[in-house]
């Protein structure tokens, strides 16, 4: 009986991280899956890892508070790798803003029904065109191939916060910014030059309302600089998916 109370103490704490790590990222904790299919999932991985890891080798400590511990820390680990998925889409996203408000649709918002806020729409275009490429190179098991890998680092309950952990962090989290810019940059240099031409032409012809003249060319030229630039995009955020799964295995060995 003891043997048995164990091996559930342990598929516990291990269903806990995983439960987490699928609750922050963008896939697992879409509003559609029903929740107790996400537990079922959840559920049937934590099985399968505790089959095949065997962690026999950790004290359990049959008390509330020891419980309460540990599952922190497996939160913790769990919404660390879980999240960390989510910056590279959040630079899509960025991207699509700076954008969007340069071809003057900044009014324009939609519902982003995964993170359940508002957008700009062609933000919401990108990052969408990002999900379909990061289905398409079965990104959704990344996750489980970083969760699968984080118990052969971190065992059970022995997560610690470390400097090369918050070094890795804020540099994923600055190159939300850096995956912006590369993304944006070539609108961001055709608008510029289109902003120089408006202020010559303004200079030129007073007289002209060159907000009203140029706003619809401005939305023109930018959906059609879009389509020419949308293979580049593809192989631009492909590359960059395809990256991120070992930057998760290097995340996770911080955390070791």
């Amino acid at each position: 009986m003891e043997i048995l109370v164990t091996d559930f103490t342990l598929i516990l704490l291990i269903f806990i991280r995983i439960f987490s790590a699928f609750a922050a990222t963008p896939i697992y904790s879409h509003s559609s899956i029903p929740t107790q299919v996400k537990i079922f999932i959840a559920f049937i991985i934590a099985f399968i890892i505790f089959s095949i890891t065997s962690p026999t080798n950790i004290a359990i400590e049959f008390n509330a508070w020891w419980l309460f511990a540990m599952a922190i820390k497996e939160i913790v680990v769990g919404l660390i790798i879980g999240f960390t998925l989510n910056l590279i889409f959040y630079g899509f996203s960025f991207a699509g803003t700076f954008i969007g408000f340069d071809m003057g649709l900044a009014m324009a918002q939609v519902m982003n029904p995964i993170e359940k806020t508002n957008g700009n729409v062609i933000g919401q275009v990108i990052y969408f065109m990002a999900l379909m490429i990061f289905f398409i190179l079965n990104g959704h098991h990344y996750i489980i191939r970083a969760l699968a890998y984080s118990f052969q680092v971190i065992p059970i309950g022995e997560f610690k916060a470390s400097e090369a952990l918050f070094t890795l962090m804020i540099k994923y989290s600055a190159s939300v910014f850096i995956i912006a810019v590369k993304i944006a940059a070539p609108i961001l240099v055709s608008f510029f030059l289109i902003h120089v031409a408006e202020g010559v032409l303004a200079r030129m012809i007073p007289q002209m309302q060159v907000f009203f003249v140029t706003q619809p060319l401005k939305i023109g030229i930018g959906f059609i600089l879009l389509g020419s630039i949308l293979p580049v995009y593809f192989y631009v955020i492909k590359n960059l998916l395809g990256e991120f799964e070992n930057k998760l295995y290097t995340l996770v060995k911080a955390m070791g």
